[in-house]
């Protein structure tokens, strides 16, 4: 494996981990939070983006 790829391999592993501790503490669901991780860094964007205060924080 090359470098690159372990790297894209991290970024895909930590936009889950992400995703599903967001879900978890919003909706507190085993289904959500597998199916929220399953899109990864998409639903940490959409997150951001949805939330008060947005990316700003």
């Amino acid at each position: 494996m090359s470098a690159t790829n372990n790297a894209a391999q991290a970024g895909i592993g930590l936009g889950s981990a992400i995703a599903v501790a967001i879900s978890w503490s919003q909706h507190q669901s085993i289904l959500w939070a597998i199916l929220q991780g399953f899109f990864g860094w998409f639903y940490v964007i959409y997150y951001a983006f949805t939330r008060p205060g947005g990316l700003s924080g």
